[in-house]
């Protein structure tokens, strides 16, 4: 009897509940000892399809392998190779260290996904994988439009103390750390992981009860998405056209050419970043929750799942950003990967200063203090 009141109970909630993609109903079954939600026919086919399982594990494999020893190496070169730590550099060097406190997690995703959406490591370590997973995108977005801003104020006012930059870079990165850390709580606070009775699998994240769906998340992830990406979307665009217009107005100067050169490079790149993996998920997640607040279905959560895998390879895309914008990286990381010490180089740098800067014989080291200022 109690078998027979379950099933007709699942069949019940599928028919009201048709199109409701990912929306979990709690089933009041007297013999389980847990809670346990249903899914509709919709769902139930995204969980157990190819999606899932398949693409999305490899789309995560590849950012791992590509992710983690990319920005490992570009984290020791920022630390342990670079001696001038500018202002760039430090935003650097943060968006590397986020990038690679996420992607340390993806072996946990991706036998998830692999195990068929089923989640068998606990509840405290969905939530730190879904506080990870999120704080990454926001966290780079943040570091981003920081990089953005401060290429343009070094074309503004290229002659302000480094020192002074510095300081402010670091008291910025750490407010940006501290902001995500504040920001990720309340995915701490619920419950991610559901038990999907009709399909016998626990899920992460994947599935939340409707309650939590319609009201606490919409307002969470609305609340993410115009205060830390509509808003350093708009605050980027805005400091790339600045950095257009100013490299325009000093079209005479000699320097501008390759000034003009490494800004199209970082906002192609940027763009792209921001195209494919942060506008699609971000546009979809609003989209999703808006659905399900207002009319209580939706059947666009497979295709934000898609985007918000690929907006995993910004954490792939990060290191050529490091690459084509900063020289002393590419030339960092060259000397790295060729074995030569930091002394070694430096002895280099010195040797190549001479050969083109010639020491001046005594009897012009007399001259004027004007001829030895234009070396």
């Amino acid at each position: 009897m109690i078998k027979l009141f379950c099933i007709s109970m699942m069949t019940n909630v599928t028919n009201r509940s048709k199109g409701r993609s990912f929306v979990g109903h709690k089933i009041n079954a007297s013999n389980s000892s847990r809670e346990a939600y249903s899914v509709d026919e919709f769902a139930t086919k995204v969980l157990t399809g190819k999606l899932t399982t398949v693409f999305l594990p490899v789309i995560y494999i590849i950012v791992f392998v590509i992710g983690l020893p990319s920005n490992a190496m570009a984290l020791w070169v920022f630390f342990f190779r670079t001696k001038k730590k500018h202002p760039a550099v430090i935003y650097m060097a943060n968006l590397a260290l986020a990038d690679l406190l996420f992607v340390i997690w993806f072996p946990l995703k991706i036998a998830y996904h692999i195990n068929g959406n089923n989640w068998i490591y606990g509840k405290v370590l969905c939530k730190v994988l879904v506080g990870f997973f999120y704080g990454n995108m926001y966290c780079s977005i943040l570091f981003m439009t920081c990089l953005s801003v401060q290429r343009y104020w070094v074309i503004v006012n290229p002659i302000l103390q480094s020192r002074k930059k510095s300081d402010i870079a670091i008291a910025v990165s750490a407010a940006i750390w501290i902001l995500i850390l504040l920001g990720t709580i309340p995915l701490y606070l619920v419950d991610q992981t559901v038990y999907i009775s009709n399909i016998n699998i626990t899920t992460c994240h994947d599935v939340l009860p409707q309650a939590q769906l319609a009201h606490d998340m919409y307002n969470y992830f609305l609340s993410l998405a115009i205060g830390v990406f509509l808003f350093p979307a708009v605050l980027t665009a805005v400091a790339y056209i600045l950095m257009i217009k100013t490299l325009n107005a000093s079209i005479t100067d000699a320097n501008i050419g390759k000034k003009r050169k490494r800004a199209i490079r970082l906002i192609i790149i940027v763009l792209s970043m921001y195209l494919i993996c942060f506008l699609p998920s971000n546009i979809l997640l609003l989209v999703h929750y808006s659905h399900i607040k207002t009319h209580g279905v939706s059947n666009i959560y497979a295709a934000y799942i898609t985007a918000l895998c690929l907006s995993t390879l910004n954490s792939c895309i990060d290191p050529f950003v490091y690459y084509f914008v900063s020289k002393d990286f590419r030339d960092n990381l060259k000397n790295a990967l060729l074995c030569r010490s930091v002394r070694t180089t430096k002895r280099m740098q010195i040797s190549l200063s001479s050969n083109r800067y010639p020491r001046k014989s005594p009897s012009y080291s007399s001259s004027s203090n004007t001829t030895k200022s234009t070396y």
